[in-house]
């Protein structure tokens, strides 16, 4: 595998892995979909309070924080291929489980079983994605991503027309999931085998044993800057996801009809941005683009703070979802290139603070708006989506061996 992006060939045996990959990434974003766009249904079904919710919500981040480290450990040793092969199955097990749960405790164990798979798919596909974008010798990383919010949106409008026909969760569940992980399972046999995404970089010079050793750690100092934008990138996205509704009903008092697009503006352009990324990538390089989409980040937040109107609002958050979207595969793809042996270690590591800036983002803009109102809890993000563009530098590829001797190592 390659350090840095190069022009190379892939194989056939990339070609399969990459289709493997997109499946697997798919499959995720329908499972995830397919739950979040029933938490409403499942409140009402179990009564549940607001602030019940909100807890039991938290419950997921906080689980598939501890999956993500689970995933790393499990994967620098086995390979990010088992992992997959167990946790997008339990992911999707613990979403039928939600829908047939009887009461509140075993709903709490789907949760808690959700958000370890959560954790280990979404730090093992990302490992995969990397190991296929190293072979690739270009940027195609965000593909992947753009696949998954299509899959999202797939498993939205699977949703929206079961509940139409009058079907059960369970039944909505079991439609969408059963041939999800069907689909995930034949895929995971074209994935790259331990020996293939661990092994070291082709044209490396010869080392010992020993030497292997040391440079297969994964240094923390090079992926601090992306640990910390993927976190702050998860502030933004959560504020929209959890408080965007709210935002469109309370601040610019949109119809009924309406509230609904801003979360969709925002999820569009995301996946419309994420469907060129990579072409992007290739010609401006990952610092740039980071760059870019901190400040249009930025900029559409204004939109939403200063918005006089819904249409303006709905416009700013489609800004704010074009700069938020590359945050993320760009993370990953950088954490691959800081870690020498493909150990997936440095991966893990910035997804777990995926679940970090969701959970921050809730509380602190959930907070600041019980206290200031909407309009001024939204100012908070777009003070973190400002701070991405400071942090654009770290996404700067650089070799194995720049990222092994800038900070002392650490398995």
């Amino acid at each position: 595998m390659r350090s840095t992006f190069g022009n190379t060939v892939p194989t056939p045996r990339d070609r399969r892995a990459r289709l493997a990959a997109f499946a697997v990434f798919a499959v995720q974003g329908l499972t995830f979909a397919t739950l979040l766009t029933q938490v409403a249904t499942l409140q009402r079904k179990h009564g549940l309070t607001d602030g019940e919710l909100s807890i039991l919500l938290l419950v997921v981040p906080v689980i598939a924080g501890a999956g993500s480290v689970l995933a790393g450990t499990a994967a620098s040793r086995y390979g990010s291929r088992l992992v997959l092969r167990l946790a997008q199955p339990l992911a999707c097990a613990a979403v039928v489980l939600a829908g047939l749960a009887p009461n509140v405790p075993m709903l709490v164990v789907a949760n808690v079983l959700f958000g370890l798979g959560l954790g280990g798919v979404d730090a093992g596909m990302n490992m995969q994605g990397v190991a296929v974008e190293r072979e690739y010798g270009r940027p195609v990383l965000t593909g992947f991503h753009a696949l998954w919010s299509a899959a999202a949106v797939a498993g939205a409008l699977w949703a929206s027309a079961a509940a139409g026909i009058g079907l059960g969760l369970p039944a909505t569940f079991v439609i969408a999931l059963v041939p999800a992980v069907a689909v995930a399972l034949v895929a995971s046999a074209w994935l790259y085998l331990p020996g293939e995404e661990h092994r070291h970089r082709t044209g490396s010079p010869a080392e010992t044993p020993g030497q292997a050793t040391v440079k297969a750690g994964v240094a923390w100092r090079p992926i601090i800057p992306l640990c910390i934008a993927m976190a702050f990138l998860y502030v933004g996205d959560s504020s929209i996801s959890n408080f965007g509704s709210v935002f469109m009903d309370r601040v610019v008092h949109a119809a009924t009809p309406v509230i609904p697009l801003a979360l969709g503006a925002y999820q569009l352009t995301t996946f419309l941005v994420r469907v060129g990324g990579d072409l992007a990538v290739r010609r401006f390089g990952p610092a740039a683009i980071v760059r870019a989409g901190g400040a249009v980040a930025t900029l559409g937040f204004v939109a939403i703070v200063a918005a006089p109107s819904a249409p303006a609002a709905i416009a700013g958050f489609a800004l704010t979802g074009i700069g938020l979207s590359v945050v993320a595969p760009q993370s990953f793809s950088a954490a691959g290139r800081l870690d020498p042996a493909g150990t997936g270690v440095a991966i893990a590591r910035v997804n777990m603070f995926n679940y970090v800036g969701f959970i921050v983002g809730a509380a602190l803009v959930g907070g600041i708006a019980d206290a200031s109102g909407y309009q001024v809890a939204f100012a908070a993000p777009l003070v973190l989506a400002a701070a991405i563009i400071l942090l654009a530098r770290g996404f700067q590829p650089r070799t194995a061996g720049s990222a092994a001797t800038t900070a002392p190592i650490a398995s």
